[in-house]
């Protein structure tokens, strides 16, 4: 728990040097697999986290995702569902996280997120309107859709190109969030952290 302390409060400080946007820092993703019951995870997490939920097409992903959202209303926590505006709307979400190969021509209401893999699609996010973007995977990590990591040099440069605030996503946890300061970033998303 100390760890996950030690994250939250580097998010917060990369928030303040990115001009403060009014986003949550810290953002804990869902993953079917490493976060079997991302409830619990959900109900020690620091008031202002935002948690985006991938359900995959789950068949109990509308259960999760209302047990998700109360827990999200009770802890003042900030509830994304993965590309499913529907899902989001029935549930009470505070809005959308797009995939980067699912990204609308309309977003859909309430806060839009959006992950990029690359400055292309980091520009194209940044022109369909989303609130702030998920780049990566800055670091190696197990879960970047093979992906290779892009590394810090080339991340930063990546949001230091686009106005919308990003979030340092991949591989990120409370040693290495360190290294992000200064370097154009307004948080971090992660999962492992939070296992």
């Amino acid at each position: 728990m100390a760890t996950l302390y030690a994250l939250s409060a580097r998010a917060r400080s990369l928030n303040r040097e990115a001009g403060g946007p009014a986003l949550p820092c810290l953002f804990f993703l869902t993953d079917p697999l490493r976060t079997r019951d991302p409830i619990s995870i959900a109900e020690k997490l620091p008031a202002g986290t935002a948690i985006i939920y991938r359900h995959f097409g789950a068949a109990e992903r509308a259960r999760v995702a209302r047990r998700l959202a109360a827990v999200a209303r009770a802890r003042r926590l900030l509830l994304l569902i993965a590309a499913d505006a529907e899902l989001a709307g029935r549930v009470g979400a505070a809005g959308v996280h797009w995939p980067e190969r699912l990204l609308p021509r309309e977003l859909a209401p309430g806060l839009n997120t959006a992950s990029a893999h690359s400055r292309e699609a980091a520009l194209r996010a940044q022109a369909s309107g989303v609130d702030a973007l998920l780049l990566g995977p800055v670091f190696p990590t197990r879960s970047s859709a093979g992906n290779a990591p892009l590394g810090l040099f080339r991340a930063s440069q990546i949001a230091r190109a686009v106005a919308t605030p990003v979030i340092a996503l991949g591989g990120v946890n409370a040693a290495n969030a360190q290294r992000l300061g200064g370097r154009g970033f307004a948080g971090v998303a992660a999962i492992d952290v939070f296992v």
